[in-house]
């Protein structure tokens, strides 16, 4: 970590935050036999396989991952799933990144079940920089912070050989 980054979570909080997030997905879909958790690729989905993990000890919940690859550079939706829609229609959806900057990454992410049929659907997001220019609400949230514009959250999980963490630089 360099000089100019400021660590706001290790690798023991961030494990509390998906640890509370989970038992919040949990206590919001009790009467349900299973959700789908749809991970926005690549740290979202990353979150996503955590989320899943801890759901799986405290819960009887059948969870059904998805991906979702967003082309982040496009200014019209353009997105590809790993599992087609018979998948997630008629059930809970769960659209999990890592970071909720303007609020684009997630509404193109919602874009992908606009045209099916579901119960519900829930965002989750590590960290909320509040600041959004999309009309996004996130549901479950590990961590809101007021940062400014030029300011940048990092997340870095599971990456090989570095230890887990949430900066800002």
């Amino acid at each position: 970590m360099a000089a100019s980054q400021l660590l706001i979570l290790d690798k023991k909080q961030i494990q509390q935050k998906i640890n509370r997030i989970a038992y919040q997905i949990l206590e919001d879909n009790l009467t349900e036999k299973e959700i789908v958790l749809a991970g926005i690729w690549d740290r979202g989905y990353k979150l996503a396989l955590r989320l899943k993990k801890v759901l799986s000890k405290i819960s009887d919940l059948k969870i059904i991952m998805l991906k979702i690859d967003l082309d982040r550079q496009n200014s019209k939706l353009v997105a590809n799933t790993d599992l087609d829609e018979t998948h997630w229609k008629n059930k809970v959806v769960i659209i999990v990144d890592d970071v909720l900057n303007s609020g684009k990454t997630l509404a193109y992410g919602l874009g992908v079940f606009l045209n099916t049929p579901h119960k519900k659907i829930r965002t989750v997001v590590l960290v909320d920089r509040s600041h959004k220019i999309f009309p996004i609400a996130t549901d479950y949230v590990g961590l809101k912070m007021a940062t400014v514009l030029k300011e940048h959250v990092d997340v870095v999980m599971d990456v090989e050989g570095e230890e887990d963490r949430v900066y800002l630089s």
